[in-house]
């Protein structure tokens, strides 16, 4: 397995004061051959506009993957989308987001929503977006090409207006928007999360917590992959102790090992003593022990089930994590740090299976 890009994604939203549904609705698809992102705003807000930007993002999601070549899908969109006979505009506007998983290669499409945001090497750089005619609609395009460290973005327009009428004559607007990306990429850890988050943050005191309009802001972040593999549960037959281990130390990622017999194999095979941190020792956990070409060994089904836990009090958002220098907090982070986590047992017990199938359920609903 290579360490290579990885796209991470985050969306965040506003709901207009006094809804509970939000008007903004976005959806995202991963697979192996490209990524796409579809931001559908519609029209007014609360249980109408959410249907409308249901319905277009499932109809862009949906016929995208089925590889309905693009100007179908457009056609079909637009041509279920009706015109507002007092405001003049479509009911549902939207911007696509397609990366190509394989060469990062980029496409936008982008109809009556403020301009996507492209981000590279730390500087905003507008895109040459072009300009076609669907079915009497106008829409905008533009190509590129992402590297580690660039940043995608896609907002509706209760972001781009915050502030109109209080702080700002006509809102935030979409160079200040970008200048504040510009800033969280200097002065933050970068993730679409904080990057998104932090922009989200703002349009909320820019409303100064009075929601003029829905306001939804979704990103891709191309950074490193973050895969990560947990050991536990020693081999059935001892011959197989080395190509376990073996295994263990070829991953090419974050390792964690968790069970002391677990543990002392690995030690064994490295001709080393597992060292334990007694720092880390609480009332119901026993200490995290040390050592090389590991990042982190426990104990087995105590911290197991404490950092499911901890992965479920947080709702899996890392941010939400409650900070305590312990075995399962240091294990719900890397659970919560990973894209991907790849189980390395044999012979574990049922409680040791539902927590697994608990942790299943948890990074499923991250992803």
């Amino acid at each position: 397995m290579t360490v290579d890009n990885f796209i991470d994604i985050h969306s965040a939203s506003l709901n207009k004061r006094g809804e509970e549904l939000c008007g903004d609705k976005v959806k995202y698809l991963k697979t192996g051959a490209k990524t796409t992102v579809v931001l559908s705003d519609g029209l007014g807000s609360g249980v109408k506009a959410n249907i409308l930007a249901t319905l277009t993002t499932e109809i862009l999601i949906t016929m995208l993957n089925a590889d309905v070549p693009l100007e179908e899908v457009l056609k079909t969109v637009i041509g279920t989308l009706p015109i507002c006979r007092v405001r003049k505009i479509a009911y549902s506007t939207f911007t696509i987001l397609w990366v190509d998983g394989q060469t990062n290669h980029f496409k936008v499409i982008n109809f009556d929503n403020p301009a996507p945001v492209f981000c590279h090497q730390g500087h905003v750089q507008p895109l040459a977006m072009q300009t076609q005619e669907i079915l009497g609609r106008k829409l905008q395009s533009a190509e590129g090409q992402l590297d580690r460290g660039d940043f995608l973005g896609a907002i509706s327009d209760g972001v781009l207006y915050a502030g109109m009428g209080m702080t700002m004559n006509f809102g935030w607007g979409w160079d200040s928007i970008a200048k504040h990306i510009e800033g969280v990429l200097v002065g933050k850890s970068h993730t679409a999360r904080t990057i998104v988050k932090d922009v989200i943050d703002h349009t909320f005191e820019l409303y100064q917590g009075v929601i003029g309009d829905d306001a939804t802001f979704v990103g891709l972040y191309i950074r490193q992959r973050h895969p990560l593999m947990i050991f536990t549960g020693p081999p059935l037959e001892e011959e197989n102790d080395e190509r376990y281990v073996n295994q263990l130390l070829g991953f090419e990622g974050r390792k964690v090992v968790c069970g002391g017999t677990t543990g002392n194999i690995v030690a064994s095979y490295l001709g080393e003593i597992v060292e334990m941190d007694l720092s880390t020792m609480r009332r119901e956990l026993p200490p995290i022990g040390m050592l090389s070409c590991v990042d982190l060994v426990t104990e087995g089904i105590l911290t197991l089930s404490k950092a499911t836990e901890y992965v479920r009090n947080c709702h899996c958002d890392l941010g939400r994590l409650r900070f305590d220098n312990n075995g399962a907090y240091l294990l719900a982070r890397e659970i919560l740090q990973a894209d991907s986590i790849h189980f390395w047992s044999v012979k574990v017990s049922m409680s040791f299976i539902k927590i697994l199938f608990y942790l299943k359920i948890f990074l499923s609903a991250a992803a």
